[in-house]
């Protein structure tokens, strides 16, 4: 599969393939992307495997089209969304590797609804502690 053309809307990357589908991924998996201007986004070389931004740095593989979750979802989405949250500090809360917490925020790993259960209370636990400084 290869893409022919892209474009964005709604903080997301789309794409044509050249068997005529659209296919459309997440821009919070792409940072420099989503808060890249329309100049430096439609300043792109496209190869063989994928699609590459020179000045952002950035690359997209068109195999990444085809995952299955183009949108993040649960912890994934909480941590892509609030970058300023140092999930690695959360892991250390929590006694879990970092490479985890790292794995579940990519995708690339899913986290048992009680992990994320688990997680996600202690970030709310963070949060109660922070509603709690006094100055």
């Amino acid at each position: 599969m290869i893409i022919t053309k892209i474009w964005f809307e709604d903080n997301r990357i789309y794409g044509l393939t050249d068997d005529g589908r659209t296919l459309w991924q997440s821009l919070l998996y792409y940072k420099r992307l989503m808060y890249a201007t329309d100049e430096e986004r439609n300043k792109y070389i496209m190869s063989d495997e994928g699609i590459h931004w020179e000045e952002l740095d950035e690359d997209v593989s068109f195999e990444s089209f085809e995952y299955d979750d183009p949108e993040p979802v649960g912890i994934s989405k909480f941590f892509l969304s609030h970058p300023e949250i140092n999930a690695s500090a959360i892991a250390r809360r929590l006694g879990i590797q970092q490479s985890l917490i790292a794995a579940y925020i990519s995708g690339n790993k899913k986290p048992s609804k009680e992990r994320e259960d688990l997680i996600m209370n202690e970030i709310r636990k963070l949060g109660e502690e922070l509603m709690n400084v006094e100055w």
